[in-house]
């Protein structure tokens, strides 16, 4: 590999090294100041929300294909329709996410044998 490709890879292992670390260790050090007063209300309000908003982005970017156009989107509608009726099957986590993958990609390998390409 070169080494630009292993200096990318350094810093994203960092940054998501120190994702993780930072808060752990701010949380540690707010803790400790309020006597080892370990209950929920030792957590401040803007960390509690910051999990639920991560995972709303995430979400927000996978639902806008890479590449714009109408396979792209109705294959990404399609998938996000098979997530949520596995979903509202099953009430779980796992099953609902590879549902959604299968679906799109379905979508697109059939669309690909269709034209042709």
């Amino acid at each position: 590999m070169s080494s630009a490709l292993w200096l990318a890879v350094l810093v994203s292992a960092a940054g998501t090294l120190l994702m993780r670390l930072l808060p752990l260790l701010w949380m540690r050090r707010r803790l400790a100041r309020l006597d080892g007063d370990e209950r929920l209300d030792a957590m401040p309000q803007w960390l509690g929300v910051l999990g639920p908003l991560m995972i709303a982005a995430v979400l927000g970017v996978s639902l806008v294909p890479t590449t714009p156009g109408a396979l792209s989107w109705l294959a990404t509608a399609i998938g996000v329709l098979a997530t949520l009726a596995v979903w509202w099957k099953l009430r779980s986590l796992g099953w609902p996410i590879a549902a959604g993958v299968a679906a799109y990609g379905a979508v697109v390998i059939l669309a690909g044998l269709a034209t042709g390409a």
